[in-house]
């Protein structure tokens, strides 16, 4: 006589399920709990990054980074680029998304190039725009050329005023498809039959746009505002590609600063220090933009 098996028959067992985990959590531990543990470590120290024969400074190393305007310097580029990130790639993906929403044809083949730019790496893209950008020889000088202007003068990488919104820009052009095919499948969930109610109603296209079809996709919004933000909080390769932070500062963003006290000075521990108030003033930037986008969600 076969013996009656005893306890819980299913498949799940709550006793030992937590034990799939563990190799989740060591790799979280590891590879950001410990590293984040050692910045701040770090940033305490006179840590070069070479010889671990270092000192405790105390407060010094973010004493200098107060004194000397880098970090002004480096927040205002960095807020900018954020700023141009967010509202030409959401209006640029936007607008194309509600294009190739309609009922037109190839729209299929016109996705595909719209997507096309997000495919190559920022080292090929930002490589093609410096050429794309170069006075007398680029692409952009031999039009002004070919239209009897003066395509020498076009130089927008070696000037200070404009050479943050011209790497802004292939940033934009890069990453505008990824928003587009966002904003697309919010638009596809919007219910034709409300589309529907208000033309028999009598409102306009741009009507059914503000009044109807931008509060139903308004959660794609912060999905696509949030993520433009954090590209933009973090850039860095265009500017170390491009223009290497010049001319002058003008590119110098927080990754970048970061980046040349890092490795360029070889002072990792006033990088580290760098690198925890920059920590800082991004985690207050995402939630003060998760606070008014949600607060927004509701009020829609």
């Amino acid at each position: 006589m076969t013996k009656k098996r005893k306890g819980n028959l299913s498949l799940v067992f709550p006793n030992k399920m937590y034990a799939f985990l563990i190799p989740a959590m060591a790799f979280f531990i590891i590879f950001w709990v410990f590293p984040i543990i050692q910045l701040f470590y770090y940033s305490v120290t006179n840590f070069n990054g070479i010889n671990y024969d270092f000192d405790f400074v105390g407060m010094k190393n973010f004493v200098k980074i107060f004194e000397n305007g880098t970090l002004g310097n480096s927040i205002k580029n960095t807020l900018v680029y954020a700023v141009v990130m967010v509202i030409s790639s959401n209006l640029i993906g936007l607008t194309i998304a509600m294009l190739l929403n309609m009922r037109i044809r190839a729209k299929g083949v016109f996705r595909t190039c719209a997507y096309f730019p997000a495919l190559f790496s920022a080292i090929v893209v930002g490589f093609i725009w410096s050429y794309v950008y170069m006075p007398s020889s680029g692409m952009i000088a031999g039009i002004l050329n070919a239209l009897g202007m003066d395509g020498s003068a076009f130089n927008p990488l070696g000037n200070f005023k404009v050479a943050l919104f011209a790497i802004a820009f292939v940033e934009v052009w890069k990453g505008f498809g990824t928003t587009m095919i966002i904003y697309l499948a919010g638009l596809q969930t919007v219910d034709e039959s409300l589309l529907e109610a208000g033309r028999i109603d009598g409102c306009t296209e741009w009507q059914l746009i503000r009044k109807v079809k931008l509060p139903l996709i308004s959660s794609t919004i912060t999905i696509n505002v949030i993520l433009n933000v954090i590209s933009g909080l973090k850039a860095f390769d265009y500017a170390f590609i491009m223009t290497n932070g010049g001319p002058g500062k003008s590119t110098k963003t927080l990754m970048f600063q970061i980046y040349e006290i890092a490795f360029t000075d070889q002072k990792m521990g006033r990088a580290s220090a760098f690198s925890v108030v920059s920590f800082f003033v991004i985690i207050l930037i995402t939630m003060f933009m998760l606070y008014f986008l949600n607060k927004r969600e509701v009020e829609l």
